[in-house]
């Protein structure tokens, strides 16, 4: 039963991002119709905001520090962060330590302006165009975002702790009578996951807003007879959904260390899951996510591989392949998306 349990929160941890991207994803097409190949590099770019955050707060100065002394008597250089100076030792450790939650507040400016930059200068070109030109110029920036980052913070993966705090482990076998322990912060991505998705979900179905934006999914060209500029709507929907990508990132950067390719890892993945979901259904890709985060989990197992090998690399797309046969459309799709 441990190792049960322990299976099911691994697959919501890797269901959570899943969930986030796809999210972002059917956020995309269900609003502009558009397949966005690029969409992992956003996810990538979050995580790497990250980085950048906890390389600027590490940012040191050398000073000399009286009291230290090297083996000559001579008073020692010592680097101190810029932060230490500005807030005081104690608040500038705390700052530095709180770097992945602080870089939040970055990765909303930065990935609302990406979303909106993205939307604005190439993505509104290719409204009217195939599919296929769709994919190949968005799959063609994720190309060039990722090695942009390559450039920028080199090849190897980089470590992006969390805070101190949040480091350690749950015991949560206290709450089921079991021994059973969880990375704290595996759990607070989850939360974070969950509070997103709710949030997302709330400004669809209860603000004026969204309410718009989801008239206009159904109907786009009635909405706009209306008075309405749904295409700035839209627009603002794009870089939500770059948000959502981005501050799945920025939270998973501590999971697992952030490197270039990540946008290409997960690109793939997320486009199974918001197939496998339905094509235009944010219910769907959120089921979908998880599902298959679960799924995947379990296949990880010792059992699984040393009975199946290699099945923890196909699992995802066995299951996308039996429920497309069954249910072409996916577990929620809607009827005639895509389907032209």
């Amino acid at each position: 039963m441990d190792a049960f349990i322990l299976q099911i929160l691994n697959g919501l941890d890797k269901g959570s991002a899943y969930a986030l991207i796809a999210l972002g994803l059917t956020l995309i097409f269900g609003t502009l119709g558009v397949v966005n190949f690029a969409h992992g590099a956003l996810f990538m770019i979050g995580a790497f905001v990250a980085v950048t955050m906890q390389k600027v707060l590490n940012l040191s100065t050398e000073l000399v520090d009286p009291t230290k002394k090297d083996f000559l008597g001579n008073p020692l250089m010592v680097k101190t962060p810029y932060v230490e100076n500005w807030f005081g030792e104690s608040a500038g450790q705390f700052i530095i330590n709180w770097s992945v939650p602080l870089s939040i507040l970055a990765a909303i400016p930065i990935m609302l302006a990406i979303g909106f930059i993205m939307e604005r200068g190439l993505i509104r070109h290719f409204y009217k165009r195939p599919h296929a030109d769709q994919i190949l110029v968005t799959f063609g920036l994720a190309i060039v975002l990722q090695e942009i980052v390559k450039a920028f913070f080199g090849a190897n993966p980089i470590q992006t702790p969390a805070p101190d705090a949040l480091n350690g482990v749950v015991n949560m076998g206290a709450w089921l009578n079991m021994s059973l322990s969880y990375p704290l912060w595996r759990i607070v991505y989850f939360c974070f996951a969950a509070i997103i998705i709710f949030g997302v979900f709330a400004f669809l179905q209860f603000t004026t807003f969204g309410m718009v934006v989801r008239a206009g999914m159904a109907d786009r060209e009635t909405v706009g007879l209306l008075g309405i500029n749904i295409d700035k709507r839209f627009t603002i929907m794009f870089a939500i959904a770059a948000s959502v990508a981005g501050l799945a990132g920025v939270m998973y950067a501590p999971i697992n260390p952030p490197n270039y390719h990540w946008g290409m890892d997960f690109l793939v993945l997320s486009f199974v899951v918001v197939v496998v979901g339905g094509m235009g259904s944010l219910p769907g890709a959120v089921l979908a996510g998880f599902l298959l985060g679960i799924l995947e989990s379990f296949a990880s197992t010792t059992w699984a591989t040393t009975t199946i090998p290699g099945i923890n690399q196909i699992i995802i797309y066995l299951v996308a392949i039996i429920i497309l046969l069954t249910r072409p459309r996916g577990l929620m799709g809607r009827k005639g998306v895509m389907e032209e």
